[in-house]
């Protein structure tokens, strides 16, 4: 089958490990399922897989891709969960939770196998193409607002690094549920789409908010990480679930964060409720995900360039 793989590591330069090409279909195993995968979307975790983070040599080569939706065995349109291992089911109870590329074979291919318990229907509201960028960036947004920041609709939230899949997830889903938005980006292009989508207003990172917020959803690190602990009022959370300009700041603000009695949040991805909970969301309140352009899958390597040089707003899709 026509799959896009992971068929070396290259830190520096992960795109020359990318391949497009035949790879073996998906053998049957007990507890799991085959999926017609019919849309799939594009992730960072995808380019940190290319670099060997959370990836080894060992498991090459390694069809990249955790997010998908697309029809079971049945013909029943379905979404993916990405997370594997999270409740024992097909895996066994020793094994830990992985995001799917980590040890299995993933979904830019025109078949995935996963667990059974990792599939859900697809609403009949959404494309393909929509359901399938739900199950990572959005789902990890979703997680982040309302599980970790426990934000209620009227609160203020600052979103840093508009553009990126979660961040605008975040936008869309805080306007959605009643949030007062507040986005930041270095781009003006991009400053202008967050208030198009939803966002109170728009700024350059690092400016000065008319107000300090409730809960931060930080995904940039480093260069945004004193802007975001700044930016919240006493007791506020900030909340953060990447770090693509890097893990260290320059300076972390303990004073700040004891002296305010500040929150600091770790988040990664989300549960099988709650993207089940987010699709019913996005399916009755019309909320749909953002999607920066759509691409056969013979053209991956497009998207992934576009998407290791920052070039986009929202999600790249990959079609089968």
């Amino acid at each position: 089958m026509f799959a896009a793989y992971a068929a070396r590591i290259d830190r520096d330069q992960p795109l020359n490990g990318l391949e497009v090409g035949e790879r073996p279909a998906p053998t049957a195993r007990s507890g799991w399922t085959t999926v017609n995968v019919r849309a799939a979307s594009l992730n960072h975790h995808d380019l940190w897989s290319l670099r060997g983070v959370g990836l080894g040599e060992e498991a090459l080569p390694m069809i990249l891709g955790c997010d998908a939706a697309g029809t079971d065995e049945d013909g029943n349109e379905v979404v993916i969960h990405s997370v594997i291992g999270q409740s024992g089911h097909g895996v066994g109870p020793k094994e830990p939770r992985s995001i799917l590329t980590e040890r299995y074979q993933g979904t830019f291919a025109e078949q995935v196998t996963v667990p059974a318990w990792n599939v859900l229907p697809k609403p009949k509201e959404l494309s393909f193409e929509e359901a399938a960028c739900l199950p990572t960036a959005w789902l990890t947004a979703y997680r982040m607002l309302f599980t970790n920041a426990g934000v209620r609709p009227g609160d203020a939230v600052l979103v840093q690094g508009a553009g990126g899949g979660v961040a605008t997830a975040a936008i869309v889903l805080g306007r959605a549920a009643g949030l007062r938005v507040y986005a930041t980006s270095r781009d003006e292009v991009k400053r202008r789409r967050a208030v198009e989508l939803g966002a109170y207003e728009a700024y350059e990172p690092g400016a000065r908010l008319p107000e300090r917020v409730d809960a931060v959803m930080e995904t940039v690190g480093a260069a945004t990480w004193s802007h975001s602990v700044k930016s919240l009022k006493p007791g506020g959370t900030l909340v953060i679930s990447g770090a693509t300009s890097g893990p260290n700041p320059k300076s972390a603000e303990l004073n700040r964060i004891f002296f305010l009695e500040l929150k600091v949040v770790g988040s990664t991805m989300g549960s099988k409720d709650e993207l089940e909970d987010l699709l019913s969301f996005c399916a009755g309140a019309g909320v749909r995900p953002v999607i920066d352009s759509v691409l056969p899958l013979d053209r991956a390597r497009e998207g992934f360039e576009k998407m290791a040089g920052g070039d986009l707003f929202g999600k790249i899709v990959l079609t089968v």
